[in-house]
This record gives C-alpha cells, structure tokens and sequence, in this order.
C-alpha cells in the first residue's frame, strides 16, 4: 500500500506530460517563429514557420549553379524573377540573369556550398501569405590572380508556387584577425 502513491502521483505526472505534449503537436495554429516589417507596411507583422519543401528547390538551384546548368537555373525561376546583388545591383529577369551568369562562369569558378536554411512566411501589405527560404552559403571562387576568395553569403528567397520569384543577396568576408580591423 506504501508503494500505491507514489505509483498513482508518477502515472498522473507521466500522463499530464504526455497530454501536454501530443496538444502542442496537435495544434493547427500557425507557429510564429518572429515578427517582420514587410514591404508597404508600417507595423510589425509575426513571421511564420513556413513551406520546408522549397529547401529542396534550394538546393537545387545552388547544384545548377556549381554544375553551371543555365537551362535548369531559368526553369527554376518564377516568371517575373529578380535579383539584388550585395553590392546594390538589381538584375531583372531571369534572360538578364543568365546572361550574367554565363559571362561570369566564362571567366571565374563560383562555388556555393549550403550550410544552413530556415523557411519562412508572412503576410504581405495585400494579406497574402509569402514564402521565403533564409539559406547560409559559404561561396568560394578564384581571383583574376589566382587568389582565393572565400565570403559568408545569406540569400533571402522569396518563392511562388515553388518557384524562385526573388533572391536578395547578402555577404561578409571571412573573418580576420582584430589586429588587422581598421577604419
């Protein structure tokens, strides 16, 4: 009988954890990962786990890059694609696109290597939800020199029916020494 209580306190502590669990499993509520002022708004609007099925489009994409498959790049892209590069340039159209693309795999060896990816959504200034995929990528390539260059690049893609509509271009250098830091 000593040991009747301590079994029904365990089974009840066990049972209220498991139904707590499977409720935060169950709930159709979208979960909201943080908060975003989108384009054409003024407040703050909750950022949503979103569509993790387009890191594989991702992926992809960044394969067709590395094996230089232009063909796969532009069937890829949304119709009305666009791109703003991190040094301000804006390429519209997926034609501009592989265009530059094209010259510049001509004259250099780009490579990207994916390490990270976060899907996410929210709702635009129109109450449509967008898709976008967040990706770290470590990019390398060769310098007219024969130098190395390594950067950080963070792409922010948004997507529209699985398809890329637009990529914003993000980098940082490979970290130095502070001794060398100077402005």
């Amino acid at each position: 009988m000593k040991n009747i209580f301590p079994l029904i306190i365990s089974t009840l502590v066990i049972i209220s954890c498991e139904n707590s669990h499977k409720k935060n499993i169950k709930s159709n509520d979208p979960v909201i990962i943080g908060s975003v002022k989108m384009p054409g708004t003024d407040v703050l609007t909750p950022l949503l786990v979103g569509e993790t099925n387009n890191q594989q489009t991702w992926m992809d994409y960044i394969k067709a890059h590395n094996e230089r498959n232009l063909d796969k790049i532009a069937e890829i892209n949304a119709k009305d694609w666009i791109g703003y590069t991190p040094d301000g340039y804006v390429v519209n159209g997926t034609k501009a696109q592989i265009e530059v693309l094209d010259n510049w795999f001509q004259s250099t060896d780009p490579k990207w290597e994916v390490k990270w990816m976060i899907a996410n959504a929210a709702k635009n200034k129109d109450g449509v939800i967008e898709q976008w995929l967040t990706t770290g990528n470590d990019y390398t390539d060769i310098d007219e020199n024969g130098n190395e260059i390594f950067e950080y690049n963070v792409h922010d893609v948004q997507f529209i029916d699985g398809k890329i509509k637009r990529v914003n271009v993000y980098k940082r250098a490979k970290e130095r020494d502070l001794r060398e830091f100077s402005y």
